[in-house]
């Protein structure tokens, strides 16, 4: 069971490491690719922290609901962004995206 929560951290650190990076590609060369990359991104750290949440719950660790309901609305609302940068690419948007991504690890981080 370690070794499948480890997998889904991983592969969510890789959706906070793909959101920044699209993030910077949009910002840097105004890439046509980084809205997908932003989107896809955050539904990838979305889903994973959702199976997170559930596998944490079968375990026997203690789960902070308010945290993890605080997280769940910035990441809802970063791929709300997503799509809205998908539709019409804004170097607003994406700047958003990624400062709210680092809000999220903060929360994770220092919470």
């Amino acid at each position: 069971m370690e070794f499948i929560y480890a997998i889904f951290v991983f592969l969510h650190l890789l959706g906070m490491a793909g959101i920044l990076s699209g993030f910077l590609m949009q910002l840097i060369t105004g890439s046509d690719k980084s809205p997908k990359v932003i989107l896809h991104s955050s539904l990838l750290q979305l889903v994973t922290g959702l199976v997170l949440v559930g596998l944490a719950e079968m375990g026997d660790a203690e789960v902070d609901h308010i945290k993890i309901g605080v997280k769940l609305v910035v990441a809802l609302a970063v791929a709300v962004v997503g799509v809205l940068n998908l539709r019409k690419p804004a170097t607003g948007l994406a700047a958003t995206a990624g400062i709210l991504t680092v809000l999220n690890v903060g929360v994770a981080v220092f919470w």
